[in-house]
């Protein structure tokens, strides 16, 4: 049975009634009177079309969801990937809320709209989770982190204090959407509530509530600990953000480390976002030709347990239509699974308990592992990504050390000014004598070269190693 108290010394538990609080970051009205009746346009789905409209958002159709600078249409980009995430992770929150509406006649008295409201959180917190992503997919993570670590970065980096060293060295794109989602710049307005969501969806939108140093302390070694989930310049907001929700603080009993219990619906978030990439991404090795398509339609009837030569009524004429109908019915049964593994388990995760991600608690777990295996040997490690991956290495590398340079350089000489000139307002560093520290100055050019698309950061790079001229209109 679910707890629905408050906490108490013996006992400590988040409570859905504040986990779900409708207030905006930060401290903003609520846009509406909560009654009997569900709003026309409640505040969680206000909190997804306000992320669906952000530039962010919409720069994610030219970022590599696996297939870098794809060609074909066949592919996922990371947009139509956190789109289908986004699709899955409704389902998941409305089936796990109805489920336990369903079994606590309480709950359905204090919040009647609770399977909807979770739909529409995780929802938009998967519409979410990969805003923060640089350019080239998970490599451009590990190449802006490459950077920060390597020799030509030391000058930068030796004046920051660990906590700002790691942020850097081991650079994190969740951490980079929670900047996103929070953060104004000053010379776009005097407003510093970034897209002015709910502190429920930035909640369920913090899959790692922790920072890039972790307190060993208070560490469990689990699922929500194996990156960070915020930079020391929102490591304020995030506190803000843990208190409001009443979030669980690891080790109990103090907040000083900003370490903390997830929010129980980022599990749904995680889940949905495990069984797309999982799921898809080997769709898409099959149509790219890179998983020989028998192999893989064999593997999805036997994760449905269809009989061996079994077809169903339907005489399919084109193996990628078969594709897409055994997909459609894997992700919904696994849908409906996660669902149940959610309500049954949300006792648990309310008291910080549990720290095991959803899918890996399904039967078919080894099935969908072997399904990733395949996905990595022939599509994450094909040549064509290799190369690409190389090649974004490179360019991040040379857009950071470049423009580093111009922001630090003490002889201001006129290639630095020219970079500079180059550089959007809101990424220009202040200066020191200003208020702006060396840790922010760096990290404004992290947001900057982290939000171009991969084919902006392949285009400014060659321009300013003169390898490409721009065309002049």
């Amino acid at each position: 049975m679910m707890h629905l108290q408050t906490d108490s010394p013996d006992a400590p538990t988040m409570t859905w009634e504040r986990l779900l609080t409708r207030r905006r970051y930060p401290d903003q009205p609520q846009l509406h009177v909560v009654t009997d009746a569900p709003p026309v346009r409640g505040a969680f789905v206000a909190d997804y079309d306000r992320v669906v409209f952000s530039s962010a958002f919409r720069r994610l159709q030219r970022k590599t969801q696996v297939m870098p600078l794809p060609e074909t249409d066949f592919v996922h980009t990371r947009l139509t990937h956190s789109l289908e995430t986004a699709s899955v992770g409704r389902s998941l929150g409305r089936l796990g809320g109805r489920l336990l509406l369903e079994e606590t006649a309480r709950l359905a008295q204090l919040l009647p709209h609770f399977d909807s409201d979770l739909g529409d959180i995780v929802a938009a917190a998967c519409l979410a989770h990969d805003i923060g992503n640089p350019p080239f997919g998970h490599s451009g993570e590990d190449a802006i982190s490459a950077y920060f670590r390597s020799p030509a970065a030391e000058p930068f980096v030796r004046v920051l204090n660990a906590a700002q060293r790691a942020d850097l060295q081991q650079f994190e794109g969740n951490a980079a959407g929670f900047r996103i989602l929070t953060h104004t710049y000053a010379a776009h307005s005097s407003g510093s509530a970034g897209l002015g969501l709910t502190y429920a969806t930035l909640g369920a939108f913090t899959k790692y509530p922790r920072p890039s140093i972790l307190d060993e302390a208070g560490s469990t070694r689990g699922t929500s600990e194996k990156k960070y989930g915020y930079f020391q310049t929102e490591a304020p907001r995030f506190q803000e953000v843990a208190r409001e929700l009443g979030l669980l603080p690891k080790p109990p009993g103090t907040d000083v480390g900003g370490f903390y219990h997830r929010h129980p619906l980022a599990f749904l978030v995680e889940a949905a976002d495990d069984l797309c990439f999982r799921i898809i991404d080997f769709e898409d090795g099959l149509k790219l030709g890179l998983i020989p398509c028998e192999t893989g339609l064999q593997l999805l009837r036997d994760l449905l347990g269809d009989a061996p030569g079994r077809r169903g009524s339907i005489e399919w004429r084109d193996w990628r239509e078969e594709l897409g109908y055994l997909r459609a019915r894997l992700i919904n049964r696994l849908v409906q699974q996660t669902a149940r593994l959610f309500a049954d388990r949300a006792d648990d995760l309310l008291r910080g308990h549990s720290d095991e991600p959803l899918v890996q608690q399904l039967d078919c777990w080894p099935q969908l592992q072997h399904m990733h295996q395949l996905t990595m040997e022939h599509l994450y490690r094909s040549r064509p990504v290799l190369e690409t991956e190389a090649a974004g290495f490179e360019v991040l590398a040379g857009l950071l050390d470049a423009f580093l340079h111009a922001t630090f350089d003490p002889q201001a000489s006129a290639r630095s000014r020219r970079l500079l000139q180059l550089l959007p307002e809101q990424f220009r560093a202040i200066g020191p004598q200003e208020g702006t520290s060396a840790y922010e100055q760096i990290v404004l050019l992290t947001d900057y070269i982290g939000g171009l698309t991969d084919q902006n950061a392949m285009s400014l790079f060659r321009t300013i190693r003169g390898i490409e001229l721009p065309k002049i209109f």
